[in-house]
């Protein structure tokens, strides 16, 4: 949007007296710039789903998922997980809630695969920085991985695997955000009902992130500013086949917030980084991390951790294998 780049060329070049050409000057404007613009769509965004979701009760999902087809419950789960602010720890007392409702195996892990990895956050983030058709990809990955991996799992028997446990704590970077998945009563849907509901929804959500974000885009302004576009374009800039598992096997483990890892990834695929390998460690990161492994370990054997982690390993790797090809 041409009013956030005049804004950060005003700020960063007039006001700042910086030099457009230095890597500070370049590293500021593009901070300005990003900040600006991501919490203005972020607000938007987030009050108008807020909107939408103020009549969509988790219990009534529960109830709608139990008897449905495999297919439109898998469907239905990666819908619910794109329309829901889960981290990936936080996303898990809702896996646990849909397994002792005998919802399927399979759609529950399409709940938990897809949520952490599509929200409304992650959407605008993502098309400010690297545009919406890449965005769409991203999107459309992200439910095809719940989809798919609900068909695998309920094909494996994936239940076998599973074990009762009470419900974890909600990890702190979702700290509240149970609370605002849904109507908790059902009180008449009024439209002020739905403003009171988005408006917190907004508060709610920027309260948990905005850290997030304010870091993730100084590591990409950073990046921006200090990170010689040579040496990406030299080292990984060719797109080599063995750079996307790399970034998955990095990614699955380490622990990011979608809104912290996007503005790092936007700026190392300005600097010449492959879209598929951005994206398979933008995908990999934040569909799953070792905080959420340690506690799926009370609720998983051992081998159903395994199977889920190279699940996402293969499934990530060949998204990223495509996009570099369709890209390149």
């Amino acid at each position: 949007m041409i009013i956030f780049t005049w804004l950060a060329d005003y700020l960063a070049y007039s006001l700042l007296a910086l030099s457009p050409d230095s890597k500070l000057g370049g590293g500021v404007h593009f901070f300005i710039e990003d900040i600006t613009k991501i919490f203005f769509l972020l607000v938007i965004m987030i009050y108008i789903i807020g909107l939408i979701r103020a009549s969509l009760p988790i219990e009534r999902i529960r109830t709608f998922l139990i008897g449905r087809s495999r297919l439109v419950g898998y469907l239905a789960a990666s819908l619910l997980g794109a329309v829901t602010p889960f981290c990936s720890c936080s996303s898990i007392p809702l896996f646990l809630g849909f397994t002792a409702a005998r919802i399927p195996v399979g759609i529950t892990l399409a709940f938990l695969i897809t949520s952490p990895m599509i929200n409304e956050a992650a959407i605008v983030m993502l098309g400010g920085s690297v545009g919406w058709g890449l965005t769409a990809a991203y999107a459309g990955f992200g439910m095809l991985a719940g989809i798919l991996g609900g068909f695998f799992f309920d094909a494996i028997k994936a239940e076998r695997f599973l074990q009762a446990e009470p419900p974890p704590k909600k990890c702190c970077c979702c700290a509240g955000a149970a609370e605002t998945s849904g109507p908790a009563a059902s009180p008449a849907i009024t439209w002020r009902y739905r403003h009171t509901f988005a408006l917190r929804e907004v508060l709610d959500i920027l309260k948990r992130i905005w850290l997030w974000v304010v870091i993730g885009i100084a590591l990409g302004a950073f990046l921006h500013g200090y990170v010689p576009a040579e040496w990406i374009s030299e080292n990984l800039g060719g797109g080599q086949w063995w750079s996307v598992p790399l970034a998955v096997l990095i990614g699955i483990p380490s622990y990011a917030n979608a809104t912290g890892i996007i503005p790092v990834v936007g700026a190392l695929m300005q600097k010449g980084l492959p879209v598929g390998t951005a994206f398979a460690f933008m995908l990999s990161t934040t569909a799953a991390s070792l905080p959420e492994f340690i506690m799926l370990k009370k609720v998983m054997t051992t081998k159903m951790l395994v199977i889920f982690a190279v699940y996402l390993l293969v499934f990530f790797t060949l998204c990223g294998w495509l996009l570099n090809l369709l890209w390149s």
